[in-house]
């Protein structure tokens, strides 16, 4: 059911838009800028903008990003290689359990043993990962620290002799 319009509310016309000012612009719509309350506080002044170094960096940055996507592989393997053989006891576990309860040789479960085996998957999952850090990213993680020492001991020798830069 609908109502008539209510008798004390006048028509407003449609007025078309100023041709100098954005129809979605009101006058009211800037706010000051000083406060409006003496309590507000005072916006603290912009921070000064950051001193560029003079000369570019001694470490290239694809080293690091290599360095980093090295260390991550090496994790993932590390991990899938424990985890994998794990998640294949517990698999063989649910659905063989007749493989599993097997007997091997003297008495000794063929799950017995995969679980006994788990010991030396994972140790050798660590003995890998500390062979290949060794071998290949320990030695660029030293280049690249001496490079970021050099250029700390750049930098500041740069701003101990010109401090008003």
């Amino acid at each position: 059911m609908s109502y008539p319009p209510h008798p004390q509310q006048p028509h407003q016309p449609h007025h078309p838009p100023h041709p100098h000012r954005s129809p979605s612009t009101t006058p009211h719509e800037s706010s000051p800028s000083y406060p409006t309350y003496p309590w507000q506080p005072v916006a603290p002044p912009p921070p000064p903008p950051p001193r560029l170094p003079r000369h570019p960096a001694l470490g290239r940055h694809s080293d690091l990003r290599y360095l980093r996507s090295a260390y991550r592989w090496q994790r993932r393997v590390a991990t899938l290689t424990a985890l994998g053989y794990f998640t294949l006891f517990l698999a063989l576990s649910a659905f063989a359990p007749s493989l599993m309860t097997g007997t091997v040789s003297g008495g000794l479960s063929t799950g017995l043993l995969l679980g006994l085996c788990q010991v030396p998957v994972t140790l050798l999952a660590i003995a890998l990962y500390e062979f290949t850090a060794r071998r290949r990213l320990d030695p660029m993680a030293e280049r690249l620290r001496k490079l970021a020492e050099l250029e700390a001991n750049r930098v500041e020798a740069a701003n101990r002799w010109e401090p008003n830069r």
